[in-house]
């Protein structure tokens, strides 16, 4: 299986200094994550990244900064490059504006 395909299904692994700069936004879910836990309080999801990926996530327009763990997959809109939880939004300044540039790095 070619590093494409492997990427589309969630199991290519990125380089350990990885970044990353691009769209954010926010998501609420009630149920169960990809990872069969649930959105936490500073969780994120991401297309390719292990579960437990620890990232560091600025909001570019006002330079707040926090850390988020990876558990659930997505974003699955085009030109979205993670999607964090309503408290990492909060924590982030954008739970208003809903979608925010940001640069995402791997911190593990």
């Amino acid at each position: 299986m070619g590093a494409a395909a492997l990427a589309a299904i969630g199991c290519a692994s990125a380089p350990a200094s990885a970044n990353w700069t691009g769209q954010a936004s926010y998501y609420d879910l009630k149920g169960r994550t990809a990872s069969g836990g649930r959105v936490g309080h500073l969780t994120a999801a991401h297309r390719t990244l292990p579960f437990g990926t620890r990232l560091k996530v600025t909001n570019l327009s006002n330079r707040k900064t926090v850390v988020v763990t990876v558990n659930d997959r997505g974003p699955f809109i085009r030109g979205r490059i993670i999607d964090v939880s309503a408290g990492a939004a909060s924590a982030l300044g954008f739970r208003s504006a809903g979608v925010v540039r940001v640069h995402v790095a791997r911190v593990n």
